[in-house]
């Protein structure tokens, strides 16, 4: 299995799933580091006053939000630290929706779940009960330090986890200021007509392998024909690997009655209500 980058539970109800957090997606564009050509050691990025334009120490660096247009709150690292999430190692399931109901322009960023620690018969009891009711599950999970709105999905004979943005991270399409020229648009029979065969002559199967980032690709042949060639610096770098902290949970199949108050499938039960919408707060600059 790929390398997990965060390990916990899935938690609804009284019922705990272990499970793995695998991205879903890799970066592959050209990262351009900054050498300096007299001795190719590697250029960093300075800390520099806007005003002066001097480089400023870490020691004399605070942190602060604006207030209002040049006026700023300034926050120590212990008041930052104590407006971070409790890191309870769970995917909270708080609710059930129908997967038409996300809007597009909320879907962020996508990655694998697996089973984890002999959670694999409740895993794929959540699975198949998502795509039997058609359903994705709505959650809150912390991952390293920041809280994030996810959605649940089964894909196949696996799950996704897609991190969604806060409502209030997304515009409105009222800021497109669409004209009725657009909204109420008067389209010909033949217009209509005509586009419509121009879709279907192009129309064809999704094919990935066929896709590639043209530009990537005549970097990386230019950077290889010149390596072969002997055009090729010795740069000494550092490198570091971050620690990721796990979390040995239980499964808990059996709590999947106690969750229902012990009544038997098919009977009412009292809805939930749904959790607080968190309150929007302002990104500290960093």
């Amino acid at each position: 299995m790929a390398r997990a980058i965060w390990k916990g539970a899935i938690s609804f109800g009284l019922v705990h799933i272990p499970v793995a957090l695998v991205s879903a997606t890799s970066s592959h564009g050209v990262d351009f580091d900054w050498l300096d050509s007299r001795s190719m050691d590697p250029v960093g990025y300075k800390r520099v006053n806007k005003i002066t334009g001097k480089e400023v120490t870490k020691e004399h660096i605070v942190k602060g939000v604006q207030y209002e247009k040049g006026r700023y709150v300034v926050l120590s690292e212990e008041e930052i630290r104590s407006a971070h999430p409790l890191s309870t190692q769970t995917i909270d399931i708080f609710a059930f929706v129908d997967s038409e109901q996300i809007p597009l322009q909320n879907i962020d960023t996508p990655y694998y779940l697996a089973p984890d620690k002999r959670g694999g018969k409740v895993y794929a009891l959540l699975r198949e009960t998502l795509t039997r009711t058609k359903k994705v599950a709505l959650a809150r999970v912390v991952l390293h330090t920041r809280q994030y709105l996810a959605a649940l999905m089964p894909l196949e004979s696996a799950m996704v986890l897609v991190k969604l943005r806060w409502p209030a991270e997304v515009r409105s399409l009222e800021e497109l200021a669409l004209g009725p020229d657009v909204t109420k648009a008067e389209l010909a029979k033949g217009e209509l007509d005509m586009a419509k065969r121009l879709v279907e002559d192009m129309s064809a199967e999704w094919s990935p392998d066929d896709y590639r980032d043209e530009f990537e690709d005549k970097i990386m042949a230019l950077v290889d024909k010149k390596a072969h060639e002997g055009k090729i610096e010795d740069v000494e770098t550092a490198t570091g690997e971050e620690e990721r902290k796990t979390a040995d949970v239980i499964d808990l199949t059996e709590l999947l009655k106690r969750s229902l108050g012990g009544k038997a499938p098919g009977k009412a039960t009292a809805k939930p209500k749904p959790a607080a919408k968190p309150a929007a707060r302002k990104k500290v600059s960093k």
